[in-house]
């Protein structure tokens, strides 16, 4: 399958080598054994690389570091989107982060039906499809629970806390993503999927909890250099568990200066907002003076 089409790449293709072989070359273009979906990965170190770069480097960084964490029970299966969806995950950063941002949104982490599929946070297949114009093939990861199959952009199912995030950007910049990229990024927090034997979500926080503290710590420092890089002066966290490690980020660092505010988790799970999260999300946009980087000119 070429890159011009979407979906999984063919024949149950397996991840493109291995991350700790990404980051030690990162430049290299590299296609799947049993697929033709080519990954092009960052060029090596120059004096200025461009900020999408220098972002990939720190992702593909923290995902080689995660890739050596050994979880116990209940963690049956780890799937890294960033490493098997780069193709998709690479063309967001380069045409999205190309600049310093203002207000970096900060998710959780992936979800089975967004970002495990498409590599891009909170990535409802439609959203990246259609409104991102972002198509190509994503490989699998090396160890597949077969009710959370990877299916790339054919994947017929859609995330729900994705399309009300999305959907709510959509609405309010129109039909330009750009709009919303301009002075903001999205970004997850852990960049990696945990699944039970029974393929149920496991959240950081039900790990054991060295476990928990060794992820959190690796996790916390990248952000730390996405905010540095970035030059994010607010953190707009989705959810409390977002918002939690924000400020610690924020503290540890010294960067007192980065405001860290919150707007409710889109999940269906969230009862406080479930069934009118569009509105909730739209007046705390509104109190923190923000949903003027949004709106079309009137």
């Amino acid at each position: 399958m070429s890159d011009g089409l979407g979906g999984a790449c063919p024949n149950g293709s397996r991840p493109v080598g291995n991350v700790s072989a990404e980051t030690s070359s990162l430049h290299a273009e590299r296609t799947s054994p049993s697929s033709s979906c080519k990954i092009k990965f960052p060029p090596p170190s120059t004096i200025n690389p461009p900020i999408s770069e220098q972002l990939l480097r720190i992702e593909l960084e923290l995902c080689t570091q995660l890739s050596a964490f050994k979880f116990s029970h209940p963690v049956e299966y780890v799937y890294s989107p960033i490493n098997y969806a780069f193709n998709l995950h690479a063309q967001f950063v380069r045409m999205f982060a190309q600049t310093a941002k203002k207000v970096l949104f900060l998710g959780m982490n992936p979800g089975p039906w967004g970002m495990s599929q498409t590599g891009i946070p909170f990535g409802e297949v439609s959203v990246v499809r259609d409104w991102f114009a972002i198509n190509g093939c994503v490989s699998k990861p090396a160890k597949e629970h077969p009710a959370r199959s990877v299916q790339g952009l054919d994947c017929p199912r859609s995330e729900v806390s994705g399309k009300r995030f999305w959907g709510l950007f959509q609405e309010l910049c129109g039909s330009s993503p750009y709009i919303f990229f301009q002075n903001c990024f999205i970004y997850n927090h852990c960049p990696i999927s945990l699944l039970s034997v029974s393929g149920k979500n496991i959240t950081p926080a039900e790990l054991k909890a060295s476990e928990f503290k060794a992820l959190l710590a690796a996790c916390d420092a990248a952000l730390i250099k996405v905010l540095l890089l970035l030059q994010v002066e607010t953190i707009v966290a989705i959810g409390r568990f977002a918002e939690k490690r924000a400020n610690i980020a924020v503290q540890d660092s010294n960067l007192k200066s980065i405001k860290v505010v919150s707007i409710p988790h889109p999940s269906p799970r969230n009862a406080s907002c479930n069934g009118n999260w569009r509105e909730v999300a739209i007046r705390a946009l509104e109190n923190l003076n923000l949903i003027g980087l949004f709106t079309l000119p009137s």
